[in-house]
């Protein structure tokens, strides 16, 4: 796994053993993953984190799911197939009123992974159709997703043209299409 210049994220990938029968990968061991500690997960002191749900999540081209953000939950992704533009927001700084949320934002293919710490919101486009699994430390129960506008011209988030779509605005849900600005976001979480 390489670092990434926010704290706590870290890209990586995972070994594609194949032949013409198709293929196999292993995509989390916990002897190589390393200790999900509580900064990273969110957890609770005294408990022990550890990935307790796996996920997968496909996606047509053109389909922009995000921008989310965790206060007790890590996300660990890796593309199982297709191409994603991920955009990775540290919100701490925000929220610690420390300064303003910096944006990293990679492509990453099949293979290809990235753990996501509590505290760094996230979303990706489908560049091409797109299979991505993740494993998180808690189960979903809805009460940890937050979100704020995927197109929030203070974060500027560098999001591709997506070619298809008549106006070249990716595909979004009506949860997206309606998330608040950052800036609105961490106001409610601070009344």
């Amino acid at each position: 796994m390489t670092e990434s210049r926010l704290p706590g994220v870290r890209y990586g990938s995972v070994k594609r053993h194949g032949d013409s029968r198709g293929s196999f990968r292993e995509l989390w061991r916990a002897s190589t993953f390393g200790t999900l500690g509580p900064a990273a997960t969110g957890a609770q002191p005294g408990s022990e984190p550890r990935f307790v749900q796996a996920n997968l999540s496909t996606s047509a081209a053109g389909v922009l799911r995000g921008l989310h953000y965790h206060r007790r939950q890590l996300d660990y992704w890796v593309v199982g197939s297709g191409r994603a533009f991920v955009a990775l927001v540290d919100v701490r700084p925000a929220l610690a009123r420390l300064g303003s949320a910096v944006v990293e934002t990679r492509e990453l293919a099949a293979d290809e992974s990235v753990v996501i710490p509590v505290g760094v919101a996230h979303g990706f486009l489908a560049l091409e159709p797109l299979e991505l699994y993740y494993l998180v430390p808690n189960e979903f129960d809805g009460s940890d997703e937050l979100g704020f506008a995927w197109d929030d011209p203070a974060v500027a988030v560098p999001w591709p043209q997506v070619p298809g779509t008549p106006d070249g605005r990716p595909i979004l849900s009506e949860r997206d299409l309606t998330n608040p600005s950052l800036a609105e976001l961490v106001g409610s979480l601070r009344q």
